[in-house]
C-alpha cells in the first residue's frame, strides 16, 4: 500500500497545522499518512479528526530523539492513542525539556550577535513546543540569512551548538517504551547517523536485540545505494522496511515533498 510514515506538523518543528498537513495528503491523493511529530503526541487529535473529513488514513506516530548519536532518532507506530501509558509520559518529560532548551539557544544566538525575541519565534512556533526551524525562520525573517539551511550550517547545527543539552532517553528506553505502549518501533533515517556501514551494522544488530521492528530504507536522501545497503540489513536482521518523506513544510525544508512509497503495512496490526 502507498503510504508516506514521516511527516511532521506545527505540533512540533513542521511548518503546517496537523489539519493542514493531512489535507495537503489527501489533495495529492495519498491514501495513508502517518504524522510523527518530535517528542510530542499533541498533533494526533487533529490529524485523525481531519483523515475522517477528508477520508484519508492517518496513522498516530512519534519520533523520538535518543541520545547516544546526533540525529539518533527512532519512529513509533500503532500505539495505544487514547490512554495515558510509558509513551505520552517519556514524551511529556522530552516536551518539557525541549520547552526549557529554548531560552538557551536564545542566550547562544545572541551570543554570536543575533538578536532576537522569544515572542518572535513562538510566533513560528504557533503554539506548539519550539524547535530549531522556528528559530530559523525567525532568523530568515530578521534578515540574518536566506534559508534554513544556511541557519543550521552557520549556527544551530554545529559543534559549538551541540553543547546545549537537553534532556533525551537512550535508544533501549525509547524501544522498549514504545513496545509497553503497544507500538512498534523504527529506526528513522539511517543515512544521518554518518556510520559507516560496520558500525551500522553493529547498531542496528544492538537495537533488533532491544526489540527494533523495523528500518526506514525509503527516504528522500537516500542514494539507490544506500537503501540497498539498508534492505539488506533489513532483511538479515528480520526488520519491516518503512518509507517516509520527512515532510516539514517548504519554509522549513523547501526540497522535500509529500512522498507516498509503496510498502507493506500489515505488520504494524492497525489497518
Amino acid at each position: 500500500m502507498r503510504a508516506d510514515l514521516h511527516t511532521h506538523s506545527s505540533a512540533s518543528d513542521g511548518q503546517h497545522s496537523p489539519g493542514q498537513l493531512v489535507h495537503l495528503a489527501a489533495a495529492q491523493g495519498i491514501p495513508v499518512l502517518a504524522l510523527t511529530d518530535h517528542d510530542t503526541l499533541d498533533g494526533i487529535p487533529e490529524a485523525l479528526t481531519a483523515g475522517s473529513d477528508c477520508g484519508i488514513r492517518v496513522l498516530p506516530g512519534v519520533e523520538l530523539s535518543a541520545k547516544e548519536y546526533r540525529n539518533f532518532h527512532i519512529l513509533a507506530y500503532g500505539f495505544q492513542v487514547h490512554s495515558e501509558n510509558a509513551l505520552s509520559q517519556l514524551c511529556g518529560w522530552m516536551k518539557q525539556g525541549r520547552d526549557e532548551r529554548k531560552f538557551r539557544i536564545l542566550d547562544f544566538l545572541r551570543e554570536k550577535g543575533l538578536e532576537l525575541s522569544l515572542e518572535e519565534v513562538e510566533e513560528f512556533a504557533g503554539g506548539g513546543v519550539i524547535g530549531r526551524p522556528h528559530f530559523a525562520r525567525a532568523l530568515i525573517r530578521r534578515g540574518y540569512a536566506d534559508s534554513v539551511q544556511e541557519v543550521f550550517d552557520r549556527w544551530l547545527d554545529t559543534p559549538e551548538y551541540a553543547r546545549i543539552k537537553r534532556p533525551k532517553p537512550d535508544a533501549r528506553t525509547c524501544i522498549e517504551t514504545i513496545r509497553a505502549s503497544g507500538g512498534k518501533a523504527v529506526l528513522a533515517h539511517p543515512y544521518q547517523l554518518r556510520m559507516d556501514s560496520s558500525a551500522l551494522t553493529d547498531l542496528t544488530a544492538q537495537l533488533a536485540g532491544y526489540g527494533l521492528e523495523g528500518l526506514e530504507c525509503y527516504y528522500p536522501k537516500h542514494s539507490p545505494e544506500q537503501t540497498a545497503f539498508y534492505l539488506e540489513l533489513a532483511r538479515r536482521y528480520d526488520l519491516h522496511p518503512t518509507g517516509g518523506s520527512d515532510f516539514h513544510g517548504k519554509a522549513v525544508k523547501p526540497d522535500v515533498c509529500l512522498t507516498a512509497y509503496e510498502q507493506d503495512l500489515q505488520w504494524l496490526e492497525i489497518l
